[in-house]
């Protein structure tokens, strides 16, 4: 296979296979109140729930069931004796397994049995991030049935829920070794920031760079762990209305439509508007058949009324489209989605409770990785994302001035958009019209005279790039966003709350001067003064550990040691595109999908190629 062909070659992604339910639209509230107790919810809606809020939300998802392929041992005591065979598990949830028998001997011997223990491995990928791990514990037979393909199944139910085995086994430990590593880390980071004092004389530039970056990272730390989501108040429920910009999105644009209708959220208060920007491959077809297929569930849930599409004559880009879906919005609340991502089902019902203020203007939500275990490279950008949402944005919305309200899922007063819409669409830069970083624009014009916030608990999960190439044209696309954008902003954050503003600018000039430091403790001082950078290469290896350990300890996922080989990937490669970004930031085309930037842009490389080609030749003529 030639080197253009592997790169063709698509990777096939490892996502969660969640065992579907009978009903497209199981989470969304019945007003008709026909549900029975046969349904998985038991008829439960959250406004008749008489706890707390988080507790409905555990336990409806504790009863969430993924498709597996697991080798379980099984070991029964009974009767006649002990007893050991090994059987299937073919679906899980936290309180469950769902065993596939080889035969009916296997069966009888769970149905006779006085106690059985069950051992298995829960392997990455194929539950919630954090319950990878070896389970040893007993079950009890919930019920055995004989399929009409003559299968033989048996529910059984754990003595204790896989988040409590966790917490006895497992995270116990991990939160008393994270805990103890993040302190030492922590201490020795600040030792050796004192010992840059000492030499300040020497290089004042360079060692007060190194002591403000560390005092930079070691305080978004610090405000992400004073961060607390805003909690649910169950009879808080504006209306809302979620767009969908789509753009040759045939693959996901039919999960990403359901995820945002089959919402626990009321009826009446919810729609969901998808604005396709003129595709060029199945995705209208898609939304279409999407669309007509929810249609045909039960009329309580209003889909005619409430689900709708907007084909583009042509395509214009992701803010027309956005603004197309605004202009028709019927709610006072707008939610942004991409095309390519997924929502939680209590995600709009978490997403608006920080509009309960009214000086809020916008909210993002927090974005997992749907893709985490597909390679080395998205679990690099799992460890990225978390910390990037759950300790950076947090940190910001510690003091109500979140920078970037993401676009996987993001929620902003409606007035405010259409009040900045003009502006929005024709922003230009330099005489350049922009294209992309609409996220992070839409997020300076709330800035500037609101408050913009982050919601934990308000969870979507997004495809990323698995391949190299991809993702590297995305990232280049994403500083040059970053850097125009905070230029912006960085004309009107010095108004905003005294530590906000400090760490808004060390924030910009950190990464922009980083490049520059290390070429200086990496090449300069070694090859000048013959002294090995054994301070800086130390003081790299810590923070990328520190983000480790933070992953380990929030998240107990087997994806932590990724953190610190993200580092190293940033240090060796993302870290050389920031000067890249610096004298291309103008520039308007995507590079990972071809919009009409880059079209223009491939068409220009064309022409150059013909001409290149036709000078080669005619140079041989001569």
């Amino acid at each position: 296979m030639g080197k253009k062909e592997k790169e063709k070659k698509q990777i096939e992604d490892i996502l969660l296979r969640q065992k579907p339910d009978r009903r497209m639209l199981s989470y969304v509230p019945d007003k008709q109140q026909v549900r029975n107790n046969v349904d998985r919810r038991g008829g439960r809606t959250l406004e008749h729930f008489e706890g707390k809020a988080k507790d409905y939300i555990k336990s409806i998802q504790s009863g969430v069931r993924y498709q597996v392929n697991y080798d379980v041992k099984v070991k029964v005591k009974g009767r006649s004796g002990r007893k050991k065979f090994t059987c299937k598990g073919i679906d899980i949830s936290t309180s469950g397994i769902l065993l596939q028998m080889e035969n009916e001997k296997q069966q009888a011997l769970l149905v006779n049995a006085d106690r059985i223990t069950l051992k298995f491995e829960v392997k990455p990928g194929s539950m919630p991030e954090g319950y990878e791990m070896d389970v040893k514990q007993g079950a009890q037979l919930a019920r055995c049935v004989k399929t009409q393909d003559g299968a033989y199944l048996c529910g059984m139910e754990f003595d204790k829920t896989l988040a409590q085995y966790a917490a006895r086994h497992k995270d116990g430990y991990m939160l008393t070794v994270a805990s103890l590593l993040i302190f030492l880390i922590s201490a020795f980071i600040m030792l050796m920031r004192a010992e840059s004092v000492i030499y300040f004389k020497f290089n004042k530039w360079l060692y007060l760079y190194s002591i403000i970056t560390a005092a930079f990272l070691l305080s978004r730390y610090l405000f992400g762990a004073f961060y607390r989501p805003v909690p649910i108040d169950k009879n808080y429920t504006p209306g809302v209305t979620v767009i969908i910009p789509c753009f040759n999105e045939e693959e996901w644009i039919h999960k990403t439509i359901l995820s945002c209708v089959n919402q626990d959220y009321p009826v009446d208060r919810l729609e969901v508007i998808v604005v396709d920007d003129h595709s060029n491959d199945r995705s209208v077809e898609k939304i279409k058949e999407t669309i007509e297929k929810l249609k045909q569930e039960n009329e309580q849930y209003e889909i005619d009324g409430r689900v709708s599409y907007i084909v583009q004559p042509q395509n214009k880009g992701k803010r027309e489209a956005l603004c197309e879906g605004v202009k028709v919005a019927k709610h006072e609340l707008v939610v942004f989605v991409d095309s390519d991502s997924f929502l939680d089902p209590f995600a709009i019902r978490n997403l608006v409770q920080p509009f309960i203020d009214p000086k809020m203007g916008g909210v993002a939500g927090r974005t997992d990785v749907a893709n985490t275990y597909t390679n080395a490279l998205t679990k690099m950008q799992s460890v990225r994302y978390y910390i990037a949402f759950r300790v950076m944005k947090a940190a910001e919305a510690y003091f109500d001035g979140v920078t970037c309200l993401s676009g996987p899922l993001s929620c902003y007063r409606k007035q405010i958009i259409i009040d900045h819409m003009d502006d929005w669409l024709n922003q230009k830069f330099l005489g350049q019209k922009a294209t992309f970083g609409d996220d992070r624009s839409m997020t300076n014009f709330v800035l500037r005279h609101h408050r913009t916030s982050y919601q934990d608990t308000a969870v979507c999960s997004t495809i990323v790039p698995n391949r190299h190439k991809v993702f590297l044209k995305q990232q280049m696309r994403w500083k040059r966003s970053w850097l125009r954008e905070s230029i912006m902003a960085g004309q009107f954050m010095w108004r905003k709350e005294p530590f906000m503003s400090l760490f808004f600018y060390i924030g910009l000039v950190v990464p922009v001067a980083a490049p520059v430091v290390v070429i200086y403790n990496l090449l300069y001082v070694p090859v000048t003064q013959r002294i090995f950078p054994t301070t800086f290469i130390v003081g790299l290896f810590l923070m990328s550990l520190i983000m480790s350990v933070v992953q380990l300890l929030l998240r107990h996922s087997s994806t932590w040691i990724y953190g610190m080989l993200f580092c190293i990937y940033y240090e060796a490669v993302l870290l050389w595109q920031m000067p890249v970004a610096w004298v291309t930031f103008w520039k308007s085309t995507w590079g990972t999908r071809m919009t009409p930037e880059d079209l223009k842009e491939r068409e220009k490389k064309k022409q150059k190629e013909a001409l290149r080609k036709a000078e080669k030749r005619g140079g041989g003529v001569r």
